[in-house]
């Protein structure tokens, strides 16, 4: 039967989308501020709030989306505590997170069963209630970078200049914080919580290598993203593969091309540089 012919997997398509336009565009910035493991920090975090919805016989998903944005501002507030060690805010928060989701998985016997789907991500698993919660972050985080674009560009490539020019950085990176936290909360039904990270960085790896400029960057970002996600989606539902895996393997695919192209084009540009002046000389003489 066609792809398209299930509702699941329409689901499926419209929350890859959302996630594959939302998800990049956070990992340019995030790439830029240098806080990549900021992804896969609250993707743990989101996992033990999956783990408290489940102990408490809460909505899991609505759970994992309100721990993983209570982990982005701990984040945040920690980076400022610790402001000449930025990366131990994460890595007190991560351990943190599957130290607690270990804990809590381990008060349910039944409970790691059905982990499975928010681990490696699952077709199936997009529901109508996380498809909604998808759209509403993809909506605030497009309304978000669009309102706050200048202000984020200052803040991304110097905060101190930021601030002298009179923008609010310290609720500006909360804010931040609390939108990568929704972000990372409504990826995990689609690509689940060790993959993440893959969804949000390696599209933004190849913007940054291939761009020339902000914009581009973004551009190229967004489009690897929803081609990656599309493909894998595709792929994962005719082979029978976990859809997250399958997406994070040919997003790494794209970087590795991406790569060796833009090695070729160097090498190229090198001979035309070695050749140039030899064939000068063979005017002259």
């Amino acid at each position: 039967m066609d792809v398209f012919g299930y509702e699941f997997m329409q689901r499926a398509f419209w929350a890859g989308g959302m996630i594959g336009i939302i998800g990049p565009l956070l990992g340019v910035y995030l790439m830029l501020r240098r806080q990549v493991l900021m992804a896969d920090t609250l993707s743990h975090v989101s996992l033990a709030g999956v783990a408290l919805g489940s102990v408490l016989r809460l909505n899991p998903a609505l759970s994992g989306f309100a721990v993983a944005v209570a982990g982005g501002i701990i984040i945040e507030q920690l980076r400022r505590s610790y402001r000449t060690y930025s990366e131990l805010p994460v890595a007190i928060i991560m351990t943190s997170g599957l130290a607690l989701a270990v804990v809590l998985m381990s008060l349910r016997q039944n409970l790691s069963k059905s982990f499975s789907s928010y681990l490696f991500g699952s077709i199936v698993a997009v529901s109508g209630t996380q498809l909604k919660l998808i759209a509403l972050v993809t909506a605030a985080g497009l309304i978000y970078f669009t309102v706050l674009r200048r202000p984020l560009y200052s803040l991304t490539f110097d905060e101190e200049t930021a601030g002298i020019s009179g923008v609010r950085t310290g609720l500006l990176s909360f804010s931040f914080a609390v939108l990568t936290g929704m972000t990372v909360a409504a990826a995990m039904p689609v690509v689940g919580v060790l993959l993440v990270s893959a969804l949000i960085v390696l599209p933004a790896s190849i913007a940054l290598r291939l761009a020339s400029g902000f914009t581009a960057a973004i551009l190229i970002a967004v489009s690897t993203g929803l081609l990656g996600v599309f493909s894998g989606l595709t792929a994962s539902y005719y082979i029978n593969t976990p859809p997250g895996g399958t997406i994070a393997l040919i997003l790494l695919l794209f970087l590795l091309a991406a790569i060796s192209l833009q090695k070729l084009a160097r090498l190229k540009r090198r001979r035309r540089q070695y050749r140039s002046p030899l064939h000068s000389r063979d005017t002259v003489n």
